[in-house]
């Protein structure tokens, strides 16, 4: 899928119109009022406000294109030196490897979930479950013992790791089988309208030993990769301003940090990344992802997730360079943001009020400011709107995958960023989300929702349909 920088200007161009482009409607009656505990006013926004909702989701790195490639642009404001960087790590990102030696790309697995980086992120965008039938592919399974390892980090499942690979190169057997049933959970909101969330059922079968008894298991999708360098410089020092674990300002949200192992720099650091922010930096994320995803080592990560396990799994040289792995980093560095879309049409404007006044920004933080970030001045000195904290939250027993990781507990996720959203359906052709894609839709991700986020999803269960309407339209304008 060529990326090239010369449309950037096109779209820039023909869509900037289209995306602040106003949106007349008739005047609706006024809203359903909830309850003053939850504040829900939907003059939260001055028509100054209104008028300042601009588009530019990723400071001078956004983008304005609504098309399936909306999310595999380079960052418009890149040098020439780096835009060059960014193709070459773009190249590596949808290389496929090859089991064996071969002279290019050899070395996948001998256990595996995919092939290439972009086989989990198509399209540089959101995974999904696979539909019946489907083989797993852009879904995987953390797995761990009960325990920590030397750092505070989970303990590998024995003869597993920390991931269950789904597939192997000839002559291996995979190292498990999984499958996903659901069962449909009814309620109703306050207007009396039902709605039904999925609630997923896991199993494993044919492993090639058993399973741990103790096995703690994590499914996730894979995430989208663009903006990730505005939100790796982001400054440390504003998380910490961020988080309030002790709830010392009583509004029932107390994110928290995750300081995880940082395998670069050998020391604790604040995670980012990942859906419970377990990882530090990209670097490690990317040369993980090689390690884990596709069984390719680096000099990072030497080992194949099966050494010492299986035979025919032993000690070998890298499998994939440094300049790579730095390349493919720069690459999920500099992809530009796509724009907010609609920003002046009244229902999107009534649904970010809304939004608001439910206190859904108590963890979706709009708006933040990146510091410098060496060596990508591009990324650098931002104002951005991701829509996240990058805190870990509590969010209740229904979403608990009840496997700690570093210093985030069972029930605890990452605050996932918003910017982007309402394009996953044109990118990835679903609409599926939460960590492990059990939401259909934006509706159902809302109504998932617990803990810290319990007295947001009541307001929202509270609205009228037309409020709801509202409140999914500005999500779709994200």
């Amino acid at each position: 899928m060529p990326r090239v920088s010369l449309r950037t200007s096109v779209f820039v161009v023909l869509a900037a119109a289209l995306a602040c482009s106003d949106n007349p409607r008739t005047p609706t009656a006024p809203p359903v009022s909830l309850t003053p505990k939850d504040s829900l006013v939907e003059a939260t926004l001055s028509s100054t406000d209104r008028n300042s909702r601009f588009p530019l989701a990723g400071g001078a790195t956004t983008i304005f294109d609504v098309t399936a490639e909306a999310f595999g642009h380079p960052a418009p404001n890149l040098s020439a030196d780096h835009l060059a960087l960014h193709n070459e790590g773009d190249e590596a990102f949808e290389a496929a490897f090859v089991p064996g030696p071969a002279t290019v790309n050899g070395g996948l697995g001998p256990v595996f979930d995919n092939t290439s980086c972009e086989g989990c992120h198509v399209g540089d965008g959101r995974g999904r479950p696979p539909l019946p039938g489907e083989a797993f592919e852009s879904m995987l399974f953390r797995g761990s013992v009960p325990g920590t390892d030397p750092h505070g980090g989970p303990v590998g499942a024995p003869g597993f790791g920390g991931q269950l690979q789904l597939r192997a190169i000839p002559g291996f057997q995979a190292e498990v089988v999984a499958s996903i049933t659901y069962a449909e959970s009814t309620s109703t909101f306050a207007d009396g309208r039902r709605y039904s969330l999925r609630v997923p059922h896991y199993k494993f079968s044919n492993p090639y030993e058993p399973l741990p008894r103790r096995l703690l298991f994590s499914p996730r999708t894979a995430p989208a990769v663009f903006g990730l360098g505005l939100l790796e410089a982001v400054p440390a020092d504003k998380l910490r301003q961020l988080a309030d674990p002790f709830d010392r300002d009583h509004d029932g949200i107390s994110g928290r940090l995750n300081i995880a192992w940082d395998v670069v720099q050998q020391q604790y650091a604040i995670g980012r990344f990942g859906w419970k922010a377990e990882v530090p930096s990209l670097h490690q994320q990317d040369a993980g992802a090689y390690n884990g995803d596709m069984g390719i080592t680096s000099s990072l990560f030497p080992a194949e997730s099966c050494e010492g396990d299986r035979p025919g799994c032993e000690p070998h040289a890298p499998e994939v360079d440094d300049e790579t792995v730095a390349a493919v980093t720069f690459y999920t560095q500099s992809l530009a943001v796509p724009a907010r879309r609609n920003v002046r049409d009244d229902d999107v404007q009534r649904g970010e009020a809304l939004f608001a006044a439910a206190g859904c920004g108590g963890c979706h933080v709009q708006t933040l400011t990146t510091g410098n970030m060496p060596g990508i001045p591009e990324v650098s000195n931002q104002t951005i709107h991701p829509y996240t904290d990058l805190l870990v939250h509590d969010m209740g027993p229904a979403l608990a995958d009840n496997r700690p990781d570093f210093g985030a507990n069972g029930r605890e996720w990452r605050t996932a960023p918003l910017w982007g959203i309402g394009l996953v359906e044109a990118v990835n052709g679903h609409t599926n989300f939460i960590h492990d894609g059990r939401a259909r839709d934006l509706l159902e991700a809302v109504l998932w929702h617990g803990g810290e986020a319990t007295r947001a999803r009541e307001a929202v269960k509270r609205m009228s349909s037309s409020q709801r309407a509202a409140l999914i339209k500005f999500l779709n304008s994200l």
